[in-house]
């Protein structure tokens, strides 16, 4: 057996993955691993991933083989790679692939070239409701209309379907890519923005149109979406998060497109407006007036011949959608994200009926290229007071979180670090109102929150991007589609449950390139020896996760200061 206890990884027979945190090749194992496995934990000086079977599908799906996967392995390796985890890798890899759908003559096939395994998957009964009859030379003909449900419950049976039956065009849509922004500066795809629309379109073939690219925030998702809209000609149904993301988005597409005004439609709010590109948040989609009530507007799915859905942080889609989603398997879809990490585990859902991973680019790979801002990540650990700990002890589990979240200690070093940063752009984000609000007021800075009209929130945005003010609180509004380039640091003060997925949105708010040194500094307050530190430990994941390296300090007393040190 082999030993070298100069490299970095340990494989172990049951596809968990050991990786040294401080190895000088940490940093580059992380990345080229992260591409076939999922990180699970980061305890001290290991960083611990697994190969599931979804993440060897994602990584086959973008064309990575068995053999690839096991070069790399072996490259950083201090042992020979267990038998049982080659086999494990050539089984899930060689399952991809292994079943399609089809179109023929007009017919909807599953088809395998492995013998008997039709007649298998036929013999489930749970499958039988969606076949038009028994296995034929060609195929099993499968009933159109459940053509998203038969994907759900095969990849559920271990068998991911590649789906090459193909899409309708829809409504035609003339559309052309500006050369020339209104600012007279040169518009041009960036290296991996053409990627990752050549990964999405896929020239003619039927291989193309469906599927998740995975970009940083800042990187420019928006632009990517734009340009397989360009490619594909039609009309489209642009799905989001917030208000503030539908006007970015509309923003975008009137100035980096030949589209006026007219064609462009916002569906949210007082506006209702169907146009050949409709842009809509989810919370409008899966709106209804009583919980017994159906969705009220979900009928927008059908109210024009869309030839492209493109679900903007697809990691958010909602229940309900992914329901929707099933039934229109004809549509090309997009989903973009900055991870494709869900808190309600249905990442397979997203594989079959958004599509698989085609691209991904991480940020550290992004950040080398200087595409976009160098992050220093730092958690700094604040005490609770005697008073604050008594009453933590004395709390509900359910209310420990936010007695943690809410340490009044934190405003201390948050005061240090904004006298750090003076000069610079700075986002103070948090969980909890009270929290903000008490901040907002002792620094005498603006706050934004979820109940602050938008057009309120856009003038403080704009005054915050030409520099007319240079610090502001924002609650979980910050979480999505806020366009301010310039901010440098964001300080976080509270947040969320362990939700990697809000860590990848407000460090992205920073993320974008900056023009003097080109770095960018994260600050998480987390109070020591709370559940708020345990909660912080998954959330660090996303980060370890992009190759970022997370420095845990403590605050410190000094002559009755709390303060970080420097």
């Amino acid at each position: 057996m082999r030993y070298d206890p100069e490299r970095p990884l340990i494989v172990q027979s049951d596809s968990v993955l050991l990786l040294e945190a401080g190895h000088p090749e940490s940093e580059e194992a992380g990345g080229r691993i992260s591409r076939f496995a999922e990180l699970v934990k980061t305890p001290g000086q290991l960083h611990t991933y697994r190969m599931t079977p979804l993440s060897l599908w994602n990584a086959a799906s973008s064309g990575t083989t068995a053999e690839q996967i096991l070069d790399i392995l072996s490259e950083y390796a201090k042992f020979d790679v267990p038998l049982q985890v080659k086999q494990s890798i050539a089984h899930y890899v060689g399952r991809y692939g292994l079943i399609k759908l089809k179109a023929a003559g007009g017919r909807l096939l599953l088809v395998s070239a492995e013998p008997g395994l039709l007649d298998k998957l036929a013999g489930y009964k749970s499958l039988q409701c969606y076949f038009a009859g028994e296995p034929r030379p060609d195929g099993i003909e499968v009933l159109p209309a459940y053509r998203g449900m038969l994907k759900q419950d095969l990849i559920r049976l271990g068998f991911p379907v590649q789906d090459l039956a193909g899409y309708h065009h829809g409504e035609l849509l003339p559309i052309a890519l500006r050369e020339r922004l209104d600012t007279g500066e040169m518009f041009r795809l960036r290296d991996y923005q053409q990627a990752a629309a050549d990964a999405f379109y896929n020239g003619e073939s039927d291989h193309g149109g469906s599927g998740v690219v995975v970009l940083p925030c800042g990187a420019g998702k928006t632009v990517v979406g734009i340009t397989a809209l360009a490619r594909l000609q039609c009309a489209a149904l642009i799905l989001t998060t917030n208000v503030a993301s539908v006007r970015q988005w509309k923003r975008e597409l009137l100035s980096k497109t030949d589209l006026d005004a007219a064609m462009v439609g916002e569906y949210c709010g007082d506006r209702k407006e169907v146009r050949p590109v409709t842009i809509a948040t989810y919370q409008i989609l899966t709106h209804r007036h009583r919980k017994e009530d159906g969705f009220s507007h979900m009928s927008l799915l059908g109210m024009r011949d869309w030839g492209l859905i493109i679900y903007d942080e697809v990691h958010l889609l909602p229940a309900p959608v992914f329901r929707a989603t099933a039934d229109i398997q004809a549509t090309r879809r997009l989903g973009l994200t900055a991870t494709l990490v869900r808190e309600d585990g249905r990442e397979e859902d997203v594989f079959s009926l958004v599509g698989p991973k085609l691209y991904e680019a991480g940020w550290k790979e992004l950040e080398h290229k200087g595409w976009v801002a160098s992050v220093l990540c730092t958690e700094v650990r604040v005490p609770l007071s005697d008073q604050a700990r008594h009453q933590y002890a004395l709390a509900e589990a359910r209310h420990k979180h936010r007695i943690a979240g809410e340490n009044p200690d934190k405003l201390a070093v948050l005061l240090e670090l904004l006298d750090r940063h003076e000069q610079e752009p700075t986002l103070i984000i948090g969980q909890y109102l009270d929290q903000l609000r008490l901040i907002a007021e002792t620094v005498s800075i603006p706050m934004i929150s979820g109940e602050m009209p938008h057009e309120e929130r856009d003038d403080l945005y704009k005054k915050f991007n030409e520099g007319e003010i240079r610090t502001l609180v924002v609650s979980k509004v910050a979480n999505f589609a806020i366009d301010l380039p310039d901010a440098k640091v964001a300080i976080q003060v509270s947040g969320s449950f362990g939700s990697r997925q809000e860590e990848a949105q407000r460090l992205g708010r920073i993320l974008r390139p900056k023009r003097d040194d080109n770095k960018a500094y994260f600050y998480s307050l987390v109070s020591d020896d709370t559940r708020e530190q345990d909660f912080s430990i998954h959330r660090q994941m996303f980060l370890v996760e992009q190759g970022y390296r997370y420095d845990i300090r403590p605050a410190v007393m000094e002559k009755g200061q709390r303060e970080v040190p420097r």
